[in-house]
């Protein structure tokens, strides 16, 4: 019984400084990725830049691998710096609900998000349910907009958090929350495919979706009329259901009726869509992007 409670000295199996991660220098990473420098990530963070860059070579050292390669001009994550990011968020993320869970969050204020109406339908709802539940005083204010006009907006400084979707890399710091395949899709046994010009299902202007069909079919140099515009893909759905067009959408939507398009009609091949979410760094705005992992 006595060796159980010795005090004979041997092995500290908790020694060391890798048995945890430092949340501060997590979230310092973190902010370096979401804005690209260590001097914004700084200001993020409330910190000196020499102070986030010593945090980094503080983590780099505790897993033992380069997270990211950095010049007077670029930073760039190595293939483990994208492991490590994904880890980050989680940790902040958890630490931030706990946090919350225990304390019972007294944090309040009111914050903007901006997203494209599908987004608004499809994925806010879900993001503000989980807010609710731990923050319940932050008051958010949803605008939905097209993807181009969601970014201008949030690019201006008129929003705290935005959603998009969008087919070319943005020109803001963002992170990526999904992708998928975008394809041509229409009504199975349809014959809206076979017309000349081509019917097509679309988006108002400034979608990241139409620009992209418009963009492929003129590069192939495939005739084309806008038979249906909808400022949501229910709308596009509609049209493509009742035979009156094809359409530009991801691939998750060929369902119902919908199949995707055969390789046999000739259509351009279409990229990818991704969903991105940005935030401006303020504590309001990081709490709801951590809801969105």
């Amino acid at each position: 019984m006595n060796e159980i409670f010795s005090t004979k000295q041997g092995p500290d199996i908790f020694a060391g400084s890798n048995r945890a991660f430092n949340l501060d220098a997590v979230r310092s990473f973190v902010a370096i990725c979401e804005t690209g420098t260590f001097r914004r990530a700084a200001a993020r963070v409330n910190l000196s830049p020499s102070a986030v860059s010593l945090h980094i070579a503080k983590l780099e050292e505790q897993v033992g691998v380069r997270l990211m390669t950095r010049d007077a001009r670029h930073i760039a994550l190595t293939e483990q710096g994208e492991v490590m990011l994904g880890y980050g968020r989680k940790l902040l993320g958890v630490n931030a609900e706990a946090m919350a869970y225990f304390r019972g969050s007294s944090l309040a204020g009111r914050l903007r998000l901006v997203a494209p109406f599908d987004l608004g339908v499809s994925l806010v709802p879900g993001l503000l349910n989980k807010l609710a539940e731990t923050h319940p005083a932050i008051v958010v204010d949803v605008r939905l907009e097209t993807s181009d006009a969601v970014q201008s907006i949030f690019a201006d400084g008129q929003a705290g958090v935005a959603l998009f979707n969008e087919v070319e890399e943005p020109g803001l710091q963002v992170r990526e929350l999904a992708s998928e395949p975008l394809v041509w899709l229409m009504n199975e046994g349809g014959r809206a495919i076979e017309r000349s010009p081509l019917p097509l299902a679309i988006a108002e202007i400034r979608c990241a979706w139409r620009r992209a069909a418009l963009q492929a079919l003129d590069a192939t140099g495939i005739p084309y009329r806008v038979a249906y515009s909808s400022d949501t893909s229910a709308g596009q759905l509609a049209a493509l259901r009742a035979d009156l067009a094809v359409a530009a959408l991801p691939i998750s939507l060929a369902k119902d009726g919908l199949v995707e398009v055969s390789g046999n009609y000739g259509l351009p091949k279409l990229p990818k869509t991704q969903i991105f979410l940005a935030h401006d760094g303020s504590e309001l705005a990081q709490i709801l992007a951590a809801k969105a992992v």
